[in-house]
């Protein structure tokens, strides 16, 4: 796995995502996201892209759900009663990997860092011009581009635009040729 498909996670996520990640692979799945929510009973959620780049169907979802469920039950990570949420990323999906950066480059994009920039924001709304090397440009709209370290990044997500809905809908359309 390359770090291109790698998303980035941190502290208990990090954990999941290391167990999650080499076994959705041999399922033929990338791990988007992953997150527990919740103390008293928490929830696993799960965010998954085919590696084909086919969209996702609810039958893939309940493939993960029943496999990566029982990896979970088995080496027993999450501490008492817990709930498993799998799901496709959506049209306004999460950045999480630069390979997002880059397939979605063009489109508009919300991002929140985790730490400040070096004039002090956390916050940007822009448009998305892709990454490399682990870092992402975003041009904002006076015109500026910024870079930001993927690793710096608390939430990317795009924005639902008509020409996000029009590219999706191009790139799910079946091949007729």
């Amino acid at each position: 796995m390359t770090p291109d498909n790698t998303p980035h996670h941190t502290g208990f996520d990090a954990r999941l995502a290391d167990i999650i990640l080499p076994r959705l692979a041999a399922m033929g799945f990338e791990l988007v996201r992953v997150r527990m929510l919740g103390r008293e009973r928490p929830t696993v959620q799960i965010m998954a892209d085919r590696a084909d780049g086919a969209l996702i169907t609810v039958e893939d979802c309940e493939t993960i759900s029943h496999q990566i469920g029982a990896v979970l039950d088995v080496e027993d990570i999450v501490p008492g009663a817990w709930t498993l949420e799998v799901s496709s990323a959506g049209i306004d999906r999460p950045l999480t990997r630069a390979r997002d950066w880059n397939r979605f480059s063009g489109h508009a994009a919300k991002v929140e860092m985790s730490v400040p920039t070096l004039d002090g924001r956390r916050r940007f709304s822009g448009v998305v011009l892709g990454a490399t090397e682990g870092q992402a440009r975003l041009r904002l709209e006076d015109g500026s581009e910024v870079i930001f370290p993927l690793i710096d990044i608390k939430t990317a997500r795009l924005v639902l635009t008509d020409a996000l809905i029009e590219a999706t809908a191009k790139s799910a359309a079946p091949d007729l040729h």
